[in-house]
């Protein structure tokens, strides 16, 4: 879920912080800090979040007959 009410903390996608690097994130509070870390300021900014890749589908257990009228 992208809105859930416990969300773990992290610097990636903190309202304060600032992506400098995939790895490495500026935050106004702490100075540079590593993207999974937090503290105590951390303030959840939804759109700093990037979901996870939906799982492409397999297709490989059906064969022509699964497609045909």
């Amino acid at each position: 879920m992208l809105f859930a009410k416990k969300i773990a903390p992290s610097c990636a996608y903190c309202r304060r912080g600032k992506a400098v690097s995939p790895e490495t994130i500026l935050c106004r509070k702490k100075g540079v800090t590593t993207a999974d870390g937090s503290c105590g300021w951390f303030r959840y900014d939804p759109l700093k979040r990037v979901p996870p890749r939906p799982v492409a589908p397999d297709f490989s257990r059906f064969d022509d007959a699964d497609f045909t009228l």
